[in-house]
């Protein structure tokens, strides 16, 4: 388990990777507080498909030090774009089956636009940054999401399984 430590509620970041359930309960909790008239969350969860092939489970790897760091850096970075937002991130890693929570993102504002930005910018940020790693597993066997061999040139053979 890597974890943050325990939530604060004095406006600072809740970032968290780990192999234990997520909670939505601990997300919102840190995020709430008398100043936040708004309060948005986001839930990933493990769907049965994806691409058009049956998914019965997902593994998440990681690199804990790296991908918290960046997680951080994320906040901060939305912090300072949008005032007075408060936020919380928590990604699972380990195999997770189909309704399993993934990732949780809360964000709290004054205000509804800025907790609805917050929180989706948290996301995208997220996916498109952090070192966390997927992989699916179906009837066709399991493979990585997003991979590719480099050694590979594109070509016949060479194209992600379907």
């Amino acid at each position: 388990m890597c974890d943050s430590g325990t939530p604060r509620n004095d406006g600072q970041p809740l970032v968290v990777v780990r192999s234990a359930p997520l909670s939505i309960d601990e997300a919102m909790g840190h995020v709430r507080h008398a100043s936040a008239g708004a309060v948005c969350s986001f839930l990933g969860t493990v769907r049965d498909h994806n691409e058009g092939r049956r998914v019965v489970k997902l593994e998440y790897e990681a690199y804990p030090s790296m991908a918290l760091e960046e997680m951080r850096r994320i906040a901060r970075e939305i912090a300072n774009e949008i005032p007075e937002v408060r936020l919380a991130v928590a990604h699972r890693t380990g195999v997770l089956a189909v309704g399993d929570i993934a990732v949780v993102c809360a964000a709290s504002a004054p205000h509804r636009d800025e907790a609805y930005r917050a929180c989706r910018a948290l996301i995208d940020r997220v996916k498109a940054r952090v070192p966390i790693w997927k992989r699916e597993h179906g009837p066709e066997g399991a493979y990585w999401v997003g991979w590719q061999d480099a050694r590979c040139e594109a070509g016949p053979g060479h194209e992600h399984p379907r």
